[in-house]
This record gives C-alpha cells, sequence and structure tokens, in this order.
C-alpha cells in the first residue's frame, strides 16, 4: 500500500535534513509522524521514524548527563505511560499529584512552588501511570529546558483553578505551549504544520470552592467540543477516582494478560499495547522473533467464544487474555 504523503510531511523532512541539534531533530521526526496518515502503507516509515527519535534522545540524555541540570531535562519513563501537568502558579497541581499518588510533593499558597519537574506514579487499578508536576507554563526560567519534557510525553494534564476565570486559563496555557510548538488535542484535531500534537484532558480543580460549578459550565461550554473536561477539588478528594480512568482512557492503550498452554494467566502484570494492537503486536513485546514462530493464539475475552483460535492479525480489546501456540 503506497504511503501517501502530504507536501507538509516532505517540508518537514526537508527540515530535518538541515536540523543541527538532537533536539532539533526529535522535533521535526515528532512533526512528521504527527502528519503522516496511519495506515498499513506507513507503519514501516512510522517505525523508522520512532526508532531515529529513540535514537536522538539518547544522545540528548548522554550530552544532559554531563550537565549540572541534566536530570531537570529528562524524566525516563515508568509505567504505562506518561502524563504531564500544565498549568499556571497556585492552580493546584502539587497538590493533585499529592491526592493521587504517593508522592510527596511541596503545596504551597504562593505561586511557583514548584521549581523542577517531580514524577510520581498513579496506580490505576491493575496497572501504574506517571504523572510529572511542571512549573507553571509561564515560568521563564523553566521554559528553554520545559519543551523537550512535553514533546515526549504521552499526554497532557490541563490543570486550571475554577475559581479564577477558568476560560482565561486555558487560553493563557495553550498560547505559551503555541510557542512553544505543543498543540493540545482533544477529541478532534488535524495536523498542524510546525506543530507536535499531544493528546489532552482540562482538569477544573478547586471545584469546592464558590462558583466553581458556574465557571465549570461555562469552561464546558466554551471547550468542551474541542476537549475532554472534568471536574475534581484535590484538596476535598472529590471525583479522583474518575479522574484516573479519564487519564487512563486518554492514553488510548489496552491491558492484555498471557497465559502458557494449561496454566493460569497473570492477572497482576498486563501487557500494555496501543488500541488497535493486534496477536502479532502482542507477540512481539515477548521477543522480537517469537512472532515470526508463532502459528496461532487462543483469545478469551474479544472472541465469539472463549478460547477461540485466532489469527495474527485479530484486533485484541482490553482485558483480552491470549495463549500463544508456536
Amino acid at each position: 500500500m503506497p504511503a501517501n504523503l502530504p507536501p507538509q510531511y516532505y517540508e518537514a523532512e526537508r527540515r530535518y535534513r538541515v536540523a543541527k541539534t538532537a533536539g532539533e531533530k526529535i522535533e521535526t521526526l515528532e512533526e512528521m509522524l504527527a502528519i503522516m496518515p496511519k495506515h498499513k502503507g506507513t507503519d514501516k516509515l512510522r517505525a523508522e521514524l520512532r526508532t531515529k527519535i529513540a535514537k536522538f534522545e539518547q544522545e540528548s540524555r548522554r550530552k544532559l548527563a554531563t550537565s549540572r541540570k541534566g536530570s531537570y531535562y529528562h524524566i525516563k519513563k515508568e509505567g504505562a505511560g506518561q502524563v504531564v501537568l500544565v498549568g499556571l502558579p497556585n492552580g493546584g497541581k502539587s497538590q493533585l499529584v499529592s491526592a493521587i499518588t504517593e508522592a510527596t510533593t511541596l503545596v504551597a499558597d504562593w505561586p511557583f512552588t514548584t521549581q523542577v519537574p517531580i514524577p510520581a506514579m498513579m496506580r490505576f487499578e491493575n496497572i501504574q501511570v506517571q504523572l510529572v508536576d511542571m512549573p507553571p507554563v509561564t515560568d521563564q526560567n523553566a521554559q528553554p529546558w520545559l519543551s523537550n519534557l512535553l514533546r515526549s510525553a504521552d499526554a497532557l494534564l490541563i490543570v486550571v483553578d475554577l475559581a479564577d476565570e477558568p476560560i482565561g486559563q486555558v487560553e493563557t496555557i495553550t498560547a505559551e505551549l503555541e510557542k512553544l510548538k505543543i498543540k493540545p488535542m482533544g477529541i478532534r484535531g488535524e495536523p498542524t504544520l510546525g506543530m507536535v500534537q499531544k493528546k489532552a484532558l482540562i482538569l477544573g480543580n478547586k471545584n469546592d470552592l464558590e462558583g466553581s460549578g458556574q465557571n465549570f459550565a461555562a469552561l464546558s461550554a466554551k471547550f468542551g467540543g474541542e476537549f475532554p473536561l472534568i471536574s475534581i477539588s484535590a484538596k476535598e478528594r472529590l471525583r479522583l477516582e474518575e479522574l484516573k480512568k479519564r487519564i487512563y482512557e486518554m492514553l488510548d492503550i489496552i491491558r492484555v494478560h498471557t497465559k502458557a498452554p494449561g496454566s493460569k494467566p497473570d492477572l497482576a502484570e498486563p501487557v500494555i499495547l496501543s488500541k488497535g494492537s493486534t496477536i502479532e503486536d502482542a507477540a512481539s513485546t515477548i521477543h522480537k522473533e517469537f512472532k515470526h514462530r508463532l502459528k496461532y493464539a487462543q483469545v478469551w475475552g474479544s472472541g465469539k467464544y472463549s478460547g477461540q483460535r485466532v489469527k495474527r492479525d485479530h484486533l485484541l480489546e482490553d482485558g483480552d487474555i491470549i495463549e500463544f501456540h508456536v
């Protein structure tokens, strides 16, 4: 199947070839990935671009390791996905991280409490998702390195204070992200030349305060057709379990379980795959050569019946149990 790449892709490719630094190359490669249509004809090319991105990210980490502030520039991904919190001063990001993870972060009433990115793990059912509390997006001292962390994240959580003109906060945050060449994407969105798109959820915090309900209604009316939204109170721990589920859904991943013939499945440690993954994709997580030896698989969950024998291209669903046969 032909790739049928648009003109914008070739323009980004031209800029990749003349890029001087690893950061510039990563930026243009991610742009090419965002522009590229998703179909079987582009699968190989997408894999090649991801390999190049990984190579340049490794190169960047080696260079940053010798820098005094190297640890600020890179947060190693852990768990099922990495979600970066983005917001303005005193939006409640640190309090939120403390409320839904086991991390202890500095929570205070003065602005710019968070000076460096702080990772923490959020448990959702049988998986862990990494959240990264960040300095305010308007922090000029952070902006030189903020872009790299945002670009490498799997998704963004835009946190606003429902008691303080949240519509204006979202507009300010998205404008600052645009300066960093990052475009939050919610329910829908078309590729934008020169921008890296990131899935985003708008979170209205402090819904326990007076006027927050009316402000959230206005926020939903303004952005509800573009982004998913949720209102919570980190301080009062309101709707935090629902928030965890929404974060999981935003990552576009599924959990599957494997079992050996004649044994029980391992339900404690699921295999994490992208939505739309197949039996062959699951086999590849075991070993890159394993999929070539695979004869067939049996599936409990998405099959027409329990233990159905399926082919390599069978689409998997969240919670499936797979038994491989080689």
